[in-house]
């Protein structure tokens, strides 16, 4: 049981990580479009 507990823990922070790292790459992209837009 402490096994699978374990695992799903690790499994979830895993696939925060990587959503986090996701949400991050886009908020990026999402700026560079802004700047040329503006001509910058």
């Amino acid at each position: 049981m402490k096994k699978t507990i374990s695992f799903l823990l690790l499994i979830a922070a895993v696939s925060s990580l990587a959503a986090c790292n996701t949400v991050h790459g886009f908020g990026r992209d999402v700026e560079r479009l802004g700047e040329k837009v503006q001509g910058k």
